[in-house]
């Protein structure tokens, strides 16, 4: 009935679609296997995608030849660029989708790959035979072959939904809990914990005021995730804001003795920096309102997501509390919000390829390893497939590094430290921030996709080479270029910035604060012809080549100091217990986690800067 499998994907959210299609492109025959083909790719929490870091995640998958992207342009109902008052390191692409349009084009695009096939149906365990993973077993028995098994199984995993005291068992609103695959790594020798997560109310947006809240306009000038040429359409959706007040508090907290937050019943770790509304308002007691966002589900629905307002309380409660909020006076309910416990695994039980350490070609991605968010899902399922496409045909592990990407942060976090909550990306987990933009992922990761023999980059290719040589000329051109006192003077007084009294560099403008190149262009025309057939993101790259010179070059220094100790490498049965001069705590982390190279034994939670130099004089360094 079933042919033998390069590649089968347990679970089609954002992980295991990412998964399928890098695996598929890479040129493996895949499975994608999930308990229903009408919830592919579905959009469990907020309907939007990126924010701050997460924006340079989705960038950097679409620069690998992942879909997210793609799929984000195809159906957005609005686009913002954060933090565009900061540096360009801090700048984030966000983006609401269609939550319906979302999940129709990731399984159109899905369905139209001759490499991907289908089966829906649970999946309660894995086929291991002399420690490698050939298969995988579905609930009415069947036993499917493949030579290598991608878990992204998302929140199912023993899933357990909480409203309030009561207890339902399942992985998402309506839909079943997976069991099975928990107990059997279990026997195979693998830990797990339990972590929590939640999601708001969905509000019928007919019945809210909108006049009472603030509105919250997209872009004027949209941009995109995609470096592909994927729709730019102007119309876009509104949201709003609105605020809690200390009477929806004081409703809230009447509810607080049957929370399973505060009465024991959840015993999962949950997200610190998206905390639910029980959660703001007892750990944050002095402030008297909180933000609420208020953002649509779609074009051709008038559903409503209370971003803000996760909750577990009683549903009588919530629905008495969110009316006390102005302009929800009047406010009908969908259905309420609720938390959800779930199973993961301890990411230190990976190699950085995702790989597992106990069972080789058996991958994890997502939320099983104790992340949260669509995009930290979609990067990991992406590394993943790729990673069980190399292993079965016996090539490299494909491993970013953290001066590479976003994603190779997130990777190296989670296999060297793992998280005791769920684990979310900000800008301030990555020390290469400026190396790390959301304009240069193509620059800094296509060419290593096309060189790791993903299919179907040829158009990114050329358009890569393309904006390059676009940014090389406006480089060339602007630090030939100078200008005179009479060009430029009335603008820097209009910009509060010193008038210059003889001819000058226009690279020296430039990098004095809030002068920008399209200033320098309403002010020179010839300046402003030159730029006009340049798109805006090349002209922003090109401006930040010019203005962050110094610290891009300093960054780029102190990556390749760190590159030098990931070039010394550490045997896999390398005995630590032996080396009495390490630390009690470096000899127990390094043996769970057997570091590949020193850099990377250096960034183990508990192993200290003497324990490393003990290790490069043992390693002859």
């Amino acid at each position: 009935m079933f042919q033998k499998y390069d590649v089968i994907v347990v679970g089609a959210g954002h992980a295991g679609c990412e998964a399928a299609v890098a695996a598929a492109n890479m040129g493996s025959k895949v499975l994608l296997a999930t308990m229903n083909m009408n919830t592919i790719a579905q959009m469990s929490c907020n309907p939007a995608m990126g924010g701050v870091a997460k924006g340079q995640i989705v960038r950097e998958v679409d620069a690998l030849g992942g879909y997210s992207g793609i799929v984000t342009d195809h159906t957005r109902v609005q686009f913002r660029m954060l933090n565009k008052s900061k540096g360009p390191a801090m700048w984030s692409p966000r983006a609401q989708s269609d939550r319906m349009l979302f999940a129709a084009k990731w399984r159109e695009m899905l369905e139209a790959h001759a490499n991907i096939d289908f089966w829906q149906e649970m999946v309660r365990g894995i086929i291991v035979k002399d420690g490698r993973c050939v298969g995988i077993k579905t609930s009415i028995g069947l036993e499917i072959e493949s030579k290598s098994v991608v878990l992204t199984n998302g929140t199912f995993l023993n899933g357990l939904i909480h409203i309030g005291e009561k207890q339902l068992g399942g992985g998402r609103a309506g839909e079943k809990a997976a069991t099975g695959i928990t107990e059997q790594l279990h026997e195979l020798g693998f830990e797990s914990g339990r972590m929590k997560t939640g999601t708001p109310p969905r509000i019928d947006g007919r019945s809210l005021d909108w006049d009472k809240m603030e509105i919250q306009l997209g872009d004027a000038n949209p941009s995109k995730f995609s470096y592909m040429d994927t729709p730019n359409n102007s119309k876009q959706l509104p949201c709003h804001i609105a605020y809690t007040s200390p009477e929806v508090h004081e409703a809230l907290k009447e509810g607080f003795d049957r929370s399973p937050m505060f009465n024991g019943r959840i015993r999962g770790l949950g997200p610190r920096y998206c905390p639910s509304i029980e959660d703001k308002i007892e750990r944050f007691s002095d402030r008297d309102r909180h933000q609420l966002f208020v953002e649509p589900e779609g074009w051709s629905t008038c559903e409503i997501y209370v971003n803000g307002f996760s909750s577990s309380l009683p549903e009588e409660v919530q629905y008495k509390a969110l009316r006390k909020v102005e302009g929800f006076e009047n406010m009908k309910m969908f259905r309420p919000g609720y938390a959800i416990e779930y199973d993961f695994f301890p990411p230190t039980q990976l190699e950085l390829s995702l790989q597992t350490k106990l069972v080789k070609n058996l991958f994890f991605a997502g939320q099983i390893n104790g992340t949260t968010g669509y995009e930290e899902a979609a990067c990991q399922g992406l590394m993943a497939g790729i990673n069980a496409h190399q292993a079965i045909t016996e090539q490299d592990p494909f491993i970013l590094k953290r001066s590479d990407a976003y994603i190779g942060v997130l990777i190296d976090d989670l296999v060297n430290k793992g998280t005791k909550e769920p684990y979310r990306m900000f800008t301030s987990r990555a020390e290469y921030r400026i190396l790390l933009r959301q304009d240069n992922a193509d620059i800094r990761l296509t060419p290593i996709a096309e060189k790791l023999g993903m299919q179907g980059l040829e158009s990114r290719i050329e358009k890569l080479n393309a904006k390059k040589d676009n940014v090389a000329a406006i480089l060339k051109y602007i630090r030939g270029l100078s200008v005179a006192p009479d060009e430029v003077n009335g603008m820097l007084e209009t910009k509060s910035s010193s008038k210059i009294k003889q001819k000058l560099k226009c690279i020296s403008l430039l990098n004095r604060p809030g002068i920008h190149l399209a200033d320098l262009g309403e002010a020179v025309p010839h300046i402003k012809d030159f730029l006009a057939p340049y798109d805006e993101e090349t002209l922003h790259t090109a401006e930040t080549g010019i203005k962050y010179e110094g610290y891009i070059e300093k960054e780029k220094e102190m990556a390749e100091k760190m590159d030098r100790l990931e070039s010394v490498f550490l045997k896999p049965d390398f005995e630590y217990n032996a080396l009495t001069a390490l630390s009690a705590e470096a000899r127990e982390k390094l043996t769970a986690i057997k570091p590949r190279t020193i850099g990377q034994a250096s960034r183990i939670s508990g192993v200290s800067p003497s324990d490393i130099s003990i290790l490069l004089v043992h390693v002859g360094r």
